[in-house]
């Protein structure tokens, strides 16, 4: 299971819950669920509770996801991280753009 996703229509906020591995293996499911063709929500909520680790490509998806989101103006939390994922994002400026719980 790479990623669950969970659309709450009333609240316009769309949860994705990945799986062990946050890269380039999941890119096709992560653009599916949320950079497509798909509208963008009010609000995106990245579980990474069971993913134990992640690559470049997890950044640039990030990236991505944030631009699509509306930039500066996108509300996505990053929840659940381990701390080791946590110093990855702070290390990366990522910490920055992006809250992190």
């Amino acid at each position: 299971m790479a990623i669950t996703v969970h659309n709450d229509s009333e609240q316009g906020c769309l949860t994705l819950h990945l799986g062990e591995r946050f890269d380039f293996s999941i890119h096709r499911a992560f653009h599916d669920a949320c950079l497509g063709d798909v509208p963008a929500a009010r609000s995106y909520v990245l579980d990474l509770e069971q993913v134990e680790g992640m690559d470049s490509s997890a950044l640039g998806m990030l990236m991505l996801l944030r631009e699509h989101a509306g930039g500066d103006r996108a509300e996505i939390r990053i929840v659940n991280a381990s701390a080791d994922l946590r110093n990855t994002l702070r290390i990366a400026g990522f910490d920055k753009l992006f809250t992190v719980h």
